[in-house]
C-alpha cells in the first residue's frame, strides 16, 4: 500500500511524468482527507470533471483516511522554516508515518525525505 500526495493523484489525471509509476501503485492506496481535498480543488479550478476524475481513483481501490489528532501533531513537528512543506503535505508524511509505509509525490522538494518516492 502507498499514501499518495496530492501531486502524485494529479499526475496521474494530467497523464503528466510519473503518472505510469503512479498507476502502478494505485491499487488499494491511501489518500489523506486533506491531500483529496487539494485533488478536488485542482481538478474542479482546471475545469475538469470532479465526479469523473473521483470515480476513476475511487475505481483502483483507493482509500480516503481522515485526518487524526496524532497526524495533526505529528504534522506540526515536521514544521520546519524555510522548508516549503505545506500544511497538507506534512499531514501526507504524517499519514505515512502512521501507516509504515512509503509516500509517492512529484514534489521534488521532498526528494531526501525518509519513506518518500519521488514519481518523476
Amino acid at each position: 500500500m502507498t499514501v499518495f500526495d496530492a501531486s502524485a493523484l494529479l499526475a496521474f489525471l494530467k497523464g503528466e511524468p510519473g503518472a505510469a509509476m503512479v498507476a502502478a501503485r494505485l491499487e488499494d492506496g491511501v489518500c489523506g482527507a486533506a491531500n483529496w481535498s487539494e485533488v478536488a480543488q485542482k481538478v474542479g479550478q482546471a475545469g475538469a470533471d470532479w465526479p469523473l476524475a473521483r470515480e476513476l481513483l475511487l475505481s483502483y481501490g483507493l482509500h480516503i483516511e481522515p485526518v487524526s489528532g496524532p497526524d495533526g501533531e505529528a504534522a506540526a513537528r515536521l514544521w520546519r522554516a524555510g522548508s516549503g512543506l505545506s500544511l497538507g503535505d506534512r499531514l501526507c508524511l504524517a499519514l505515512g508515518q502512521r501507516l509504515g509505509r512509503d509516500v509517492l509525490t512529484t514534489d521534488t522538494a521532498w526528494d531526501g525525505i525518509p519513506g518518500v518516492v519521488l514519481a518523476r
